[in-house]
């Protein structure tokens, strides 16, 4: 397709002048990173995907012809807009290159309902390597029939259809219907509006000829976009602009995350996984309503395509880069904690007030302040404070309870591991070969790191600590050099999942558990339970954004989180700790945590007993919540629910970001302020209240919480497992489980 004249083009929708757009602002330390700002830049040139060169039907592959642009002002009513032209290259010699290049598309059949599809922007294809953000190697699948038809090449199974339009080039994808699902800009689609839009595109950088590709696909009215990761801001991402980059927010309240997953579904049945650990902007209708543009870092387009309905989308996304498996049964009662308790005789009273108050729990967890200096990682219990570790760990395991252990990657100039971590060169570099900062971040993408890392944690895990926190990990250098022999514009995202896979690994091979404790991940992390949500604020803002976090987090392929019930920044008000009780305890996994006072025995009486009242019910519940735990390890689903996965036709539950499901047939909706009632929507059928037994119809309705400050329903005609209370999972007497039928 040729372009005819200037084509007037908004770039990436940013009202920003020329000199703004010419590069990123300066990158601070740790900030989240807007990789569209990159596809304004003036001195970049542009390729736009224009026309299907050549098409191998048996190998579904090929290649596009890309036209070569430029950007420029134009001013017009005393207005300046970004606008494109065609570019004739003044490379030299001339016959060498070619202005219009021919590059490959290879596309894989994976199963019935998924797809691999890669776009190049480069004729030479670097050998692929292990990705560690896949299970294993992708199947194959023979399903997919070819045929070509109006203009398109088309590939269809069962479950939809894969197309490349020819010109203009467009992918394309359909339904099991032949229904339109979505397509990749173009040019023309510019004619009907005046806002111009740049199609699918990849840029080659002015600066060192980086090349960065952005994929533009079509939104449609009524489409619903989930996922992307552990996110704070509305579960239907349409309208939003999520950069993909690990950070340390600082807190679950704001755009940036902790655990980023660049992985999305759509309600009109398809999802996307786009294969990359560099950064990734999402703009999911933004800056133009039609418009999903997915700005990557990557060079290549590397999409695992799936067809279905969320927990069809789930399951095979999670075949693809991997399904947890099912963590010990202690982890799912209740973890106390602080930060932090310092010695063993705190270790010691705290288990002895859960047990005098009869609060169920089975981890007590030592944060920062087991070491000689608080912080100061060395894997060493402090001989003054913890005179006798390994008695505590051996008594308070009698007793029911597993110590969990706090640590970070990161080792400051005074850490005794120090000067060893530089003399054998266990650290992320930089360019020189020392240190990019002043702590010395461990290396994971180098095996000798994980061997001498792996053993230190090895010698407390035979001591008999159940769990590794896996704190951090959100600050690996952008501008390093690692091991691996890539720098941090590769390595920066992965490394939480490096981390991650880690301590899983020791943990499983030193006690035969599936268990840690992160806070950073992303995809391929949810293979090692489990992730809590960071550090929330202690307010009522803080409490909501932490379920749209646990939600967003579930759409994005992880079945097991938690959170710090009550907040983490100061000690919490009672009323709110009262409220988020109940929807801490009927989250998989549970943990009090924050700046203390966090034990109920600290606070009065009253508070004490509504804590063991939330305890009691979720242990009461372990035949339930055991069951539903081995479903999602079977299926990707995650035990905090979207309504959307339950109820995927109802168009309400795609909005629904303050009511959950737990596992498929309880229905939760917490208590986001002091009101002791509130709205909950109920979808089809009869739903049961847990606390009162009063029967709803579907709808909304403004239902008052029970004893329990919560409101808790149940799918009517379901039996719901229960065991008497325990107070520990070890005494819990499963020959006693009875049913409740609703």
């Amino acid at each position: 397709m040729k372009a005819k004249g200037f084509l007037i083009l908004l770039v990436s929708g940013l009202v920003l002048s020329a000199v703004s757009l010419s590069a990123q602002p300066p990158y601070l330390q740790s900030q989240t990173y807007d990789v569209g700002l990159d596809f304004g830049d003036y001195s970049h040139t542009y390729f736009f995907a224009d026309s299907v060169k050549d098409v191998d039907p048996a190998d579904a592959s090929g290649h596009i012809n890309w036209k070569r642009h430029s950007l420029f002002a134009r001013q017009a009513f005393n207005t300046t807009v970004t606008a494109v032209q065609p570019l004739k290259m003044l490379d030299f010699p001339e016959p060498e290159y070619d202005n219009d290049p021919n590059l490959p598309f290879k596309i894989d059949f994976i199963t019935p309902r998924t797809v691999r599809l890669r776009i190049y922007t480069s004729p030479v294809i670097i050998k692929e390597q292990p990705s560690v953000m896949l299970a294993g190697q992708p199947g194959s699948c023979d399903d997919w029939k070819y045929t070509k038809v109006s203009g398109e090449h088309r590939w269809t199974s069962e479950f939809g259809t894969i197309a490349l339009a020819e010109d203009p080039f467009r992918v394309v994808l359909y339904d099991a219907e032949g229904n339109l699902m979505t397509d990749t800009r173009t040019l023309s689609d510019n004619d009907s509006t005046q806002v111009r839009v740049l199609p699918f595109q990849f840029i080659r950088r002015s600066s060192d000829n980086r090349r960065s590709i952005n994929p533009v696909f079509a939104l449609h009215p009524y489409e619903r976009i989930v996922g992307c990761g552990e996110s704070s801001t509305a579960l239907n991402k349409v309208g939003q602009k999520l950069n993909l980059f690990v950070t340390d927010p600082q807190s679950p309240e704001t755009p940036d995350m902790y655990k980023p997953v660049p992985f999305f579904m759509s309600n009109r049945g398809y999802g996307i996984f786009m294969h990359t650990s560099a950064p990734v902007t999402c703009d999911f209708g933004q800056s133009h309503a039609q418009s999903m543009k997915l700005f990557m870092e990557d060079e290549t387009m590397d999409f695992f395509i799936f067809f279905g309905q969320p927990k069809d989308i789930l399951d095979e996304y999670t075949d693809v880069t991997g399904k947890p498996q099912m963590p010990p049964l202690w982890s799912f009662g209740t973890w106390m904690s602080r930060i932090s308790y310092f010695s063993q005789q705190e270790a010691y009273d705290v288990a002895e007030n859960l047990r005098k108050h009869q609060i169920p729990s089975d981890v007590i967890h030592l944060d920062t302040g087991w070491f000689t200096t608080d912080w100061e990682c060395d894997y060493k219990f402090d001989p003054e404070r913890f005179p006798d570790a390994q008695k505590m760990i051996d008594d308070l395991k009698a007793d029911g309870f597993h110590i969990s252990l706090w640590q970070l990657p990161y080792f400051t100039p005074h850490n005794n591991y120090y000067e060893e971590l530089i003399e054998k060169g266990l650290y992320v570099k930089n360019a020189k070969g020392g240190m990019p900062f002043e702590d010395a971040v461990l290396d994971f993408s180098n095996p000798e790191t994980v061997a001498w890392y792996q053993s230190k944690l090895e010698g407390l895990l035979k001591m008999g600590v159940g769990a590794i926190k896996v704190d951090f990990g959100e600050g690996a250098p952008l501008n390093g050099l690692y091991h691996s022999g890539r720098t941090g514009l590769y390595e920066h995202n992965i490394y939480p999942l490096r981390y991650n896979k880690a301590v899983a690994e020791i943990t499983e091979k030193t006690t035969g558990e599936h268990i840690m404790w992160a806070r950073s991940a992303w995809a391929g992390s949810q293979r090692y339970p489990l992730h809590w949500g960071g550090d929330a604020s202690n307010t009522d803002i803080g409490m909501a954004a932490t379920l749209r976090c646990g939600l967003s987090f579930g759409l994005s392929g992880f079945s097991f989180w938690s959170h710090d019930i009550g907040g983490f920044v100061q000690s919490t008000p009672e009323n709110l700790y009262r409220r988020w009780l109940p929807f801490g305890f009927l989250t998989s996994h549970t943990r009090a945590h924050g700046a203390p006072p966090t034990e109920p025995w600290l606070y009065n009486e009253s508070f004490t007993d509504a804590f063991r009242q939330s305890a009691e019910l979720k242990y009461k519940l372990m035949p339930y919540i055991v069951a539903q735990a081995q479903k999602c390890v079977e299926s990707g689903l995650p035990m905090l629910r979207a309504m959307l996965i339950e109820f995927p036709d109802d168009p309400a539950a795609w909005q629904l970001d303050d009511q959950y499901m737990f596992g498929s047939d309880m229905l939760v909706a917490p208590l986001m302020d002091d009101s002791s009632d509130r709205h909950v929507y109920l979808p089809e059928g009869k739903w049961v209240d847990y606390q009162t037994r009063k029967t709803y119809s579907s709808g909304y309705h403004r239902i008052a919480a029970g004893d329990i400050p919560c409101v808790i329903l149940v799918r009517k005609g379901s039996v719901i497992p229960h065991v008497p209370v325990a107070q520990s999972t070890s005494e819990i007497r499963w020959d006693k489980k009875y049913d409740v039928k609703y």
